[in-house]
């Protein structure tokens, strides 16, 4: 099985290895045969090839990997677009049709956090909605008329809406039955219209399912009031990408917050932390890599499950749970949460627990 590795920008190199540290632990436990191959994105592909992504690397994740590992970018510090400066987590959400982000948030009960019981999943719709670079055939979703006027179009489909929906109650029937839609149907009648309508198309098909539907700004509020009274919650684009921060900070730190981006009728997936690239810290070993490690974590989980490979999502999980064996004892957390560990260190920490913990039945 081959991965490909994307280290991009800030702290991205430093926590990839970390994260590969931890993943080739997984590998020779649990005999995976993975094979890891490095490729050029961000600003060293810029550098090199003058685009911060090309064609190239997304035809062959598309047509010679299994999963692919992609690291922090400094999507604010690139060039413009017509100057090599291309989105790369669009790029991969787009070209590849990643339309599941799929983002969890949840407390542990030996770390502080302001939301206590906390344990969801965000789905979060990738490929289209407010984001300019993203729901255009040809060109981007924003414009200015004139200098003084900007325009911004928003996408939002059935296709799009019925699959990540379906994907949320897939998911909710594995874990507590409940989904929680998020929209502003009060206000953008047509585009969260379509949305909820895709959503009550869906739970016919999930009676299991208990459904709730939220306005987005009620939800932020709830979100704060009572964290532990969620299971799983869709939205679109704009909504779950700023809902799903919120989530992971309120649980304890966005740096803990692991994320993939999937396709489940392709089997195509990535993994990717939520947070940034952090340009501040990079270079100085500092940076709590636990958020793309965890996302490798997912990537191997879910892929075990679509090919029915154990060994893959008992990989995934041995993962998980030496994480949390490991920032269990203060001593070994970064910076971010309270401790002194430097990330190298963190990602062997990781790796040697992933090599001895014990997998519950």
């Amino acid at each position: 099985m081959r991965l490909m590795v994307l280290p991009c920008d800030g702290i991205g190199p430093e926590i990839m290895a970390a994260t590969l540290d931890v993943v080739e632990a997984a590998n020779t436990r649990f005999d995976l045969g993975l094979e890891m191959h490095e490729e050029e994105a961000g600003f060293a592909s810029l550098e090199k090839h003058g685009t911060t992504l090309r064609d190239e690397v997304l035809d062959r994740a598309r047509s010679e990997f299994d999963g692919v590992i992609l690291g922090t970018q400094s999507h604010m510090d690139y060039p413009p677009v017509a100057e090599g400066g291309r989105n790369v987590s669009a790029g991969f959400r787009v070209g590849l049709d990643l339309y599941a982000n799929v983002r969890p948030a949840r407390s542990r009960d030996f770390l502080p956090s302001k939301a206590p019981g906390m344990d969801l999943v965000i789905m979060r719709e990738a490929t289209e909605g407010f984001y300019p670079d993203r729901n255009m055939y040809k060109g981007v979703g924003e414009m200015m008329p004139d200098p003084d006027m900007a325009l911004s179009v928003r996408k939002i489909t059935r296709h799009g809406s019925m699959r990540i929906c379906r994907e949320a109650f897939k998911l909710a029937m594995q874990r507590g039955r409940k989904v929680a839609a998020i929209h502003k149907a009060n206000s953008f009648l047509m585009t969260d219209g379509l949305f909820l309508e895709c959503f009550r198309a869906v739970a016919r098909d999930f009676p299991q399912v208990e459904t709730e539907e939220l306005i987005v700004d009620a939800f932020a509020a709830l979100l704060v009031r009572q964290p532990e009274a969620y299971d799983v919650v869709v939205a679109t684009n704009f909504y779950g990408d700023i809902l799903s921060d919120l989530a992971s900070e309120l649980s304890g730190s966005l740096g803990l917050a692991g994320a993939i981006n999937a396709n489940a009728e392709t089997g195509l997936c990535c993994a990717q932390a939520q947070h940034g690239s952090a340009p501040d810290i990079a270079g100085k070993n500092i940076a709590n890599p636990t958020s793309l490690i965890l996302s490798a974590a997912m990537m191997l989980t879910w892929l075990g499950e679509r090919r029915k490979a154990p060994p893959l999502m008992d990989a995934g999980r041995a993962i998980a749970e030496a994480v949390d064996h490991v920032i269990a004892e203060p001593a070994n957390r970064t910076r971010d949460i309270g401790g002194q560990t430097n990330t190298d260190v963190f990602g062997r920490l990781v790796a040697d627990t992933v090599s001895q913990v014990s997998l519950a039945a």
